[in-house]
């Protein structure tokens, strides 16, 4: 066998129409449907389900029992023709879920690059993921919500619809998601609050001192001087908005529709 063979075990069942890529392996008694798209050296164990229109990327990996490109758990869904994009180098764990949109969210479920899904994820409908991101065991998320590039969403946590995790957030395990969680902070909690920066995380991810400074001065100023908050926001961006990270912290608070946990 060369390294760009495909290798389908005989037990699998691969409908008519569905697309391999180079190098990729279907283990036994999966099930591929005819709209399926896989990219090149694509890992796909026994018991996998791919189903719906899905494309997936290069290097991408599915372990036992992991269903993608299901119909989403929505009712108003009506059997409308919408997708599930999902990019390369992600890895999903056993008894992953991932549905497709609807109409009425865009049509399309997008998930990026690097991404590791661990045991009994769920991604509903809707949902945009960006890369980096890592979801601990039964971590849920609702339709529509937007988890940006470097997250962390604990274990057994679940997200509300419509909500953002911010680039580079960490949620705490067994949390309850209903507001926005703010980039480069810990949330966590049953409903969930922002406890402050993730200062352990940033350092980790090599952002310099001066940057982790101007983040908490940042997040001291909005919420815990109890000034208007419009106030505060023109003063950080005033003072501190020449750093990027700053400068993400105050849009991502502007920009938010349900509110941000404080």
């Amino acid at each position: 066998m060369n390294g760009t063979e495909v290798r389908i075990d005989p037990r699998a069942a691969i409908a008519e129409g569905a697309e391999l890529g180079p190098g990729t392996t279907v283990g036994p008694f999966t099930v591929i449907g005819p709209r399926v798209h896989l990219g090149r050296d694509c890992r796909v164990g026994s018991h996998v389900v791919l189903e719906g229109d899905l494309a997936v990327g290069d290097r991408c990996s599915f372990f036992p029992f992991a269903s993608l490109g299901q119909i989403p758990q929505d009712l108003k869904y009506r059997g409308e023709r919408t997708r599930a994009r999902i990019g390369s180098d992600n890895v999903f764990r056993e008894s992953v879920t991932v549905n497709l949109g609807t109409a009425a969210g865009g049509g399309e479920t997008v998930i990026g690059d690097g991404n590791f899904f661990m045991t009994g994820v769920h991604i509903a409908h809707d949902c945009r993921i960006g890369d980096g991101v890592i979801f601990a065991n039964a971590a849920t998320l609702a339709g529509h919500v937007d988890v940006q590039d470097g997250a962390t969403v604990g274990a057994f946590s679940g997200v509300h619809q419509f909500c953002r995790i911010g680039r580079e957030a960490f949620i705490g395990g067994y949390s309850v998601v209903t507001q926005d969680a703010l980039p480069f902070c810990l949330t966590v909690g049953n409903r969930a609050r922002c406890h402050g920066p993730n200062l352990v995380g940033l350092r980790r991810r090599g952002h310099q001192e001066p940057v982790i400074r101007a983040i908490k001065r940042a997040y001291m100023t909005v919420f815990r001087s109890k000034r208007p908050r419009t106030e505060a926001l023109q003063e950080i961006e005033s003072e501190l908005g020449g750093i990027e990270e700053v400068a993400f912290l105050c849009r991502f608070i502007r920009e938010s529709k349900r509110g941000v946990t404080g």
